[in-house]
């Protein structure tokens, strides 16, 4: 007697197209990130350095808030 396995589908299955749009995804995503830290980092810098000081910040720390408002 022969019998079909019909408990493996294959929706879920990345194809070709599955890969490249995985790959799209995470160039335009990683795009975003950098540009959300320029962003950032661009308006830190315009503050004045009481300004800075009035939300907790030093210039040092302008870049190491950009990368980390980049990573969350």
């Amino acid at each position: 007697m022969a019998t079909f396995d019909t408990s493996r589908t294959t929706y879920g299955a990345p194809g070709l197209f599955g890969r490249i749009g995985v790959a799209l995804n995470t160039v335009i995503a990683t795009v975003v990130a950098w540009n959300d830290a320029r962003v950032t980092r661009n308006a830190l810098a315009k503050l004045s350095d009481r300004e800075l000081e009035d939300i907790g910040l030093v210039r040092g720390d302008i870049d190491m808030v950009a990368i980390t408002n980049k990573l969350n």
